[in-house]
C-alpha cells in the first residue's frame, strides 16, 4: 500500500505516543497528545499513514495568528531514513500555508543534527537559541524559522 498523510484522530494517540517515545528524551504525555488533538481548537496534527492505519510518521502544530510554530516531527524508528520525515514537515508545510500562516517556527536540540538537516533541507533557517530549553535543563534550542 501506499504511504499518505491525513489528520491525526483521537484513535491515533497510542501509535503517536509510541513514536513520541521512541524519538525524544522527554516525551509529550498520552493525555496531552489527546487533550491537544480533542480540545486545542489552534492545533493541528498530521500522520503518514502507510495504506492500513499504522502511523510511520506524525508532526503536530500550532496555529498562532499568522505564525504556525511547529510541535514535533518524528518517525517510527523502524522506518527511518526512506523520506518519510521530509513527506510528513513538507504536508505540515502546506497545512501552514492552507490556513493563511506567513511564518513557521520551532526549537530543535542543538545536538539533534539530523533534525535540523531536515529542516534546513525544507527551507527553515537558523534564527536564534533559547538558552536551557529544555526541561532537563541541560541543552539549548536551536530556534528555527521559514517565511512562507
Amino acid at each position: 500500500m501506499t504511504p499518505f498523510v491525513r489528520r491525526a484522530t483521537e484513535a491515533d494517540v497510542p501509535q503517536i505516543h509510541a513514536i513520541e517515545e521512541a524519538s525524544f528524551a522527554i516525551p509529550w504525555s498520552q493525555e496531552s497528545i489527546l487533550h491537544d488533538i480533542r480540545e486545542n481548537a489552534l492545533s493541528r496534527w498530521l500522520i503518514l499513514d502507510d495504506g492500513a492505519g499504522r502511523a510511520l510518521a506524525y508532526a503536530g502544530l500550532w496555529l498562532v495568528i499568522d505564525e504556525g510554530h511547529v510541535l514535533n516531527v518524528a518517525v517510527a524508528p523502524d522506518v527511518r531514513r526512506r523520506g518519510y520525515g521530509r513527506r510528513i514537515l513538507t504536508a505540515l508545510i502546506d497545512l501552514a500555508r492552507e490556513n493563511g500562516m506567513t511564518l513557521m517556527t520551532l526549537e530543535a536540540r542543538r545536538s539533534n543534527l539530523a533534525a535540523q538537516a531536515l529542516y534546513h533541507s525544507c527551507g527553515f533557517l537558523d534564527v536564534g537559541y533559547r538558552k536551557r530549553y529544555y526541561e532537563d535543563n541541560q541543552e539549548d534550542a536551536l530556534i528555527m524559522a521559514l517565511d512562507l
